[in-house]
């Protein structure tokens, strides 16, 4: 089990091509049923981390592979802009 504290100082890293994706920012989570259904990444920062440089990336639940000590790996293709948040 982990503690949805414990997920901020996680890397999450993308299969597909090894790439660091950012820290969890967030979690959505259905009301009714209690589960999660997405993961809420933090925009990457920019100007020496002062400001964020776009919008969040929202990862679907489905697309999270395995949590390890380290790191959560997920499953998302490269570059694809359809997980960021509008």
């Amino acid at each position: 089990m982990i503690k949805a504290t414990q997920l901020e100082t996680k890397d999450v890293v993308n299969l597909s091509d090894g790439a660091k994706l950012g820290p969890i920012k967030d979690l959505h989570i259905d009301m009714e049923t209690g589960k999660v259904i997405a993961l809420v990444l933090q925009a990457p920062s920019k100007y020496f981390g002062l400001m964020r440089s776009g919008k969040d990336m929202v990862i679907p639940w489905e697309l999270v592979s395995k949590f390890g000590l380290d790191a959560i790996l997920v499953d998302l293709q490269p570059m694809d802009r359809r997980y960021y948040q509008d």
